[in-house]
């Protein structure tokens, strides 16, 4: 689902800088453990886990749960492995990784209770059939009344604009800049981005630059291209309802705020109804 154009320089090949690029901001992982916790799930899933950043915060706000998280990526879990294993026995003991695609992952054992689908990672799923086939995998990983939350961005319209002029422009914006004291020394992570919008394919070419300085290593620049869906409200909301599934809510960050024109998120809390299908 990532686009392979440059394997070796992807952020998602570089698990370390990506932890970097989201240092010292959980302001995610502490909204869906609240939301989580209010619904008093046995069974949590996470789908698209990475390196385990959202489910190993996870493990604070459901100390009863049982807890699984799911990724395609070598990589991704060998680091969220070492992220588990950091943790204090009472919480490693609940916690369980495996290998698997959002689009098709079986599960085991019994259904969940709620199953996530965290940092936006549902944006690289560029057909209808990779999406629809993704609300399917997850309404079956389900019990009926179980809770489906996931997150993306909502469309920045001015960014799109934009790449739509006569001479296509991507412009290039500054949006990270994360740093992180370790036992070597200090790293600092920056990422500039440009995108640029196809609106027939309704697809953004995302471009990360990253510039990575580390006080105890060379510096170094490395560029990420991927592709990503870029989703709307309403076509969102026809996602779920095809699929089986009832909106019960949805907010427009991670502050429980409305969702608004000026959201920058579009979040959903969907369930599988508790009747029969």
């Amino acid at each position: 689902m990532i686009d392979p154009a440059t394997p070796d320089t992807s952020i998602y090949q570089r698990p370390a800088d990506y932890d970097l690029e989201h240092a010292n901001d959980d302001t995610d992982a502490r909204f869906y453990g609240q939301v989580l916790r209010g619904l008093h799930p046995e069974r949590v899933l996470e789908l698209a886990c990475g390196t385990g950043r959202i489910l190993a915060r996870l493990a604070d706000h459901l100390p009863g749960a049982q807890l699984c998280g799911v990724d395609d990526s070598p990589e991704m879990l060998e680091r969220a492995q070492r992220t588990l294993d950091a943790l204090p026995p009472s919480a490693r003991e609940r916690l369980t990784l495996a290998r698997g695609d959002m689009r098709s992952w079986r599960g085991g054992g019994a259904p969940f209770d709620a199953v996530l689908i965290g940092g936006r990672s549902a944006s690289h799923l560029l057909s209808l059939d990779d999406r629809r086939d993704t609300w399917r995998c997850v309404y079956n990983l389900l019990r009926p009344g179980g809770a489906f939350l996931m997150d993306v961005s909502m469309p920045d319209l001015a960014t799109l604009a934009e790449s739509q002029r006569a001479q296509p422009r991507a412009l290039l914006q500054l949006d990270v800049d994360a740093s992180q004291q370790t036992a070597t020394g200090a790293v600092r992570l920056m990422r500039s981005t440009a995108t640029a919008y196809d609106p027939h394919l309704q697809q953004a070419r995302v471009c990360s630059i990253y510039d990575r300085f580390d006080t105890s290593a060379p510096d170094t620049r490395f560029v990420t291209d991927f592709t990503s869906h870029v989703y709307f409200p309403c076509e969102l909301e026809l996602l779920f309802a095809s699929t089986g599934f009832e909106i019960v809510q949805r907010y427009g960050d991670y502050s429980f705020s409305p969702l608004s024109r000026s959201s920058p998120y579009l979040i959903t809390l969907a369930r599988r109804p508790a009747g029969p299908d």
